[in-house]
């Protein structure tokens, strides 16, 4: 198999990827819909959500899409150093939003609310989460990135592995704009 072969193969079992977890988070978003009212005796999204903090964690998030395309085209006009410039701005950026998560879940378990309290928490915290984790494996994939463009610069196999860190960014950031509107938002109003 050639080497033109090989990449068109790796590339198709990436979108592969992409499209079962964008079946999973399809299938966390159903689930969230049909279970949001199911509180118990608990808490709304109203009574729990603060937009404002979220508005902030969506901006980070999303900026850090902006600086993740920056990377890409940093990469094309082979300027490596801008390149992993723009790569730790990102993961900068997505620890900022990993660290915001982190904290609204902190302080909703330490008022007492858990994923145990309610059919709403439980499939709030499994959908939230799970986008969570799903950023620390980007994190990790994008400082995997700066040691490989470190050691081999500007590489062919590097500036494919950025294209496809980059859609799975961007993914990301897509599904928390969903997140965003059908949890928070449509949460705040119910």
């Amino acid at each position: 198999m050639t080497e033109h072969n090989a990449t068109e193969k790796n590339t198709f079992g990436f979108w592969i990827y992409l499209m079962t977890d964008l079946l999973m988070f399809a299938t966390l978003f159903a689930t969230f819909v049909a279970l949001r009212n199911n509180i118990a005796s608990g808490p709304t999204g109203k009574e729990l959500f603060n937009l404002n903090f979220v508005l902030i964690e969506t901006l980070i998030l999303l900026t850090s899409s902006f600086t993740c395309g920056l990377t890409i085209l940093s990469a094309h006009q082979k300027n490596k150093t801008q390149t992993i410039v723009w790569l730790y701005v990102t993961i900068l950026l997505g620890l900022a939003f990993l660290a915001l998560e982190l904290s609204e879940f902190i302080n909703l378990y330490q008022e007492g609310h858990s994923c145990k309290q309610s059919a709403f928490l439980s499939s709030y915290f499994t959908l939230v989460g799970t986008h969570g984790l799903h950023i620390v494996s980007g994190l990790f994939w994008a400082i995997i990135l700066v040691i490989k463009l470190v050691r081999t610069g500007l590489v062919e196999s590097v500036k494919r592995k950025l294209i496809l860190f980059s859609l799975f960014w961007h993914f990301l950031d897509i599904v928390w704009i969903f997140i965003f509107t059908i949890v928070y938002l449509i949460g705040a109003v119910q």
